[in-house]
């Protein structure tokens, strides 16, 4: 193709025909190395030890691609690199779905899972790379909103619609599910029992689970933690001893620790102590609760005979209802030759601050796992196939977007990435990189606890299922809706305009936490309100860090420098974030959530020396 041909492409490309899908392309392999495959191995009967461990190490591709963004600057084209990506992303996922069903799937699968990691995270590089050279600074700023509500998408349809994919390729190879309903009643006081099981048979010949006692009832008045542990081991024993469930191997043991570290002596201990003194902890705190949830014992047994040397496995899942009654063991049984005759036990266990009548439903299925998790990834490769297909005509051909030629690359490679920290006034950029988001970094953290804590200990005492719909439902679309205003606001008045308003958006909201502290509101309205404006005015006030990381990306390593960018963000939330819980036990939620107040002063302090060049972001004429 000539370049007069793709000078007039690059022209015709419409920037909703390929923005949408090519960060929806960038969302799906990041959620799925990062959520999904936890969920996978989980539904494997893989230990949470190995789940962790191995998976964790996933993340270390983009944790570490600020080093290796020079190359996509230097080799070929940003282009190039999307198109290449997204066909080895397909073969990684197309590597995960022939690997799961082969005796040593886990280690094959995690090599796969390992290539999809790296290739997602250089798709990420030249994705924000083609970005900038493919849209001029009005459309940047215009887009800046839509490219995160795609990639918000992504990750929904990651934890959500393949989730249920695989539900239902599960539910179509094996037998038929069953739905396990449980209630919470108010007005009872329920002995806990194990359930009495009647012998069922089915006349047809044909294998099905049946769940025992007909109607499962747990009450909402509280028990002992003793009658807990106590339940909770004969259900695990029982288990355990017929093979329903196996036993977890830990990868490593704790080492004990006989003196503390430098750190402990001289740093956090003594500052620990001086907190202490002037910002003690006023909340009532109890030692070890002893009152706790109340449970309710189901029964599951397998009517039909397996085939020898062959395992029905049933998992069980939350399906719909409301989440204050969860699942506490029996998620995974395994039914065999040997143990199909007894019955396996399940415990359901209520919200020890639930105090209403509700109820949820419970999903078992036990189809073939490997085969309907192989299937899923089948049609995710082929999605990414197609994706490469679809970009590769439908991608504009940006003047800007071309190989380096006659550089030594490893010249040109330590060139583009010390470049970044020659550009004017680095320590304004690093430090506004870093202390933007400064409080949200250290609020992210605490404010599911802090609703979920019991009121006595500073928090709402709210349960599970209410902070999923808080921050699941409500938080996610205000949080959306604040990110495309901000985008179309910046659009339209430019960069400059909006720049102190977002900072001031992004801090001064926190107030609602710290209402919400000293008020403790019962009013579900009035709690849903307070996190909803808060997370609309991160959207929004997030959108001016984006554009900030966009606007010094300018230049001729635009490419490396906004991945170094993105490195440094990550960083500036992850520092804050690992020491927000330790500072919350020392001085309560009360002084924290001042505290995430007083953080926005560092955060404003470099807006005073940002230069931004007049109209960035506004549309010329």
């Amino acid at each position: 193709m000539s370049n007069i041909e793709k000078s007039s492409l690059s022209k015709q490309r419409n920037p909703w025909a390929w923005i949408p899908t090519l960060y929806f392309a960038e969302g799906i392999p990041n959620v799925v190395a990062m959520t999904v495959s936890l969920i996978m191995f989980k539904r494997m009967g893989i230990s949470n030890a190995d789940i962790t461990f191995y998976t964790g190490w996933l993340y270390l591709p983009w944790v570490i691609k600020p080093f290796w963004s020079p190359l996509v600057d230097l080799l070929k084209t940003k282009r190039w690199w999307i198109i290449i990506m997204q066909l080895f992303i397909g073969a990684a996922l197309g590597g995960v779905a022939l690997a799961l069903p082969l005796p040593g799937y886990f280690q094959i699968t995690m090599i796969f899972l390992w290539l999809l990691a790296f290739s997602s995270a250089t798709h990420d590089i030249s994705a924000d790379g083609f970005y900038m050279l493919g849209l001029n600074e009005h459309q940047q700023t215009y887009f800046v909103g839509i490219r995160s509500t795609f990639y918000r998408m992504a990750m929904i349809t990651g934890q959500g619609l393949l989730i249920i994919l695989v539900g239902f390729f599960e539910t179509a190879t094996g037998l038929a599910p069953i739905e396990i309903n449980v209630k919470a009643q108010t007005n009872i006081s329920k002995q806990i029992t194990l359930p009495e099981i009647n012998q069922t048979s089915t006349p047809s010949g044909d294998s099905f689970f049946a769940t025992f006692p007909d109607e499962i009832i747990i009450s909402t008045k509280n028990i002992q933690k003793q009658q807990l542990d106590s339940i909770r081991q004969l259900v695990k024993a029982h288990n355990l001893s017929l093979g329903f469930v196996h036993n977890t191997k830990q990868l490593a043991s704790q080492k004990n620790v006989n003196s503390d570290s430098w750190w402990t002596s001289y740093i956090s201990s003594p500052l620990k102590h001086f907190l202490q003194r002037h910002f003690q902890n006023k909340e009532i705190l109890q030692g070890e609760n002893t009152s706790i949830g109340n449970v309710a014992v189901v029964a599951v047994k397998l009517n039909g005979k397996p085939e020898a040397d062959k395992e029905m496995v049933l998992n069980v899942k939350w399906q719909k209802g409301d989440q204050s009654l969860q699942l506490i063991e029996g998620e995974r049984l395994a039914f065999t030759l040997q143990n199909w005759e007894q019955p396996a036990y399940i415990l359901v266990q209520a919200d020890p601050k639930l105090t209403r009548e509700t109820e949820t439903i419970f999903k078992g299925t036990s189809g073939n796992i490997h085969l309907a998790w192989s299937m899923t990834f089948v049609l995710l490769a082929v999605m990414f196939v197609l994706f490469s297909f679809y970009h590769r005509f439908i991608l504009p051909y940006p003047a800007s977007d071309k190989k380096r030629t006659n550089e030594n690359l490893f010249k040109a490679f330590f060139k583009t990435f010390t470049s970044f920290f020659q550009k004017k006034e680095i320590w304004v950029i690093l430090s506004f990189l870093m202390f933007y988001r400064l409080g949200e970094a250290q609020l992210v953290k605490m404010a599911s606890p802090f609703m979920l804590d019991p009121r006595q200990l500073g928090g709402l005492g709210l349960t599970t299922g209410d902070v999923g719909l808080i921050y699941g439902t409500f938080g996610i679309l205000a949080l959306t809706a604040g990110g495309i205003l901000g985008g179309l606001a910046a659009a339209k008045k430019g960069f400059r305009f909006w720049l102190w308003w977002m900072v001031l958006a992004i801090n001064i909201p926190h107030l609602a936490y710290v209402y919400m502290a000293f008020a403790q509101p019962t009013n579900y309205l009035v709690i849903s309100l307070c996190a909803a404006i808060e997370q609309f005015s991160y959207g929004f006030g997030f959108t001016a860090y984006m554009l900030y990381m966009i606007y010094i990306s300018e230049g001729e390593h635009k490419t490396a420098h906004f991945a170094i960018a993105t490195g440094f963000m990550a960083l500036g939330m992850m520092l804050p974030g690992m020491l927000s819980g330790w500072l919350q036990e020392i001085i309560g939620y009360k002084y924290f959530f001042v505290w995430i107040m007083l953080c926005m002063i560092p955060a404003m302090i470099p807006i005073f020396f940002v230069k931004v060049k007049p109209g960035f972001g506004i549309k010329e004429k």
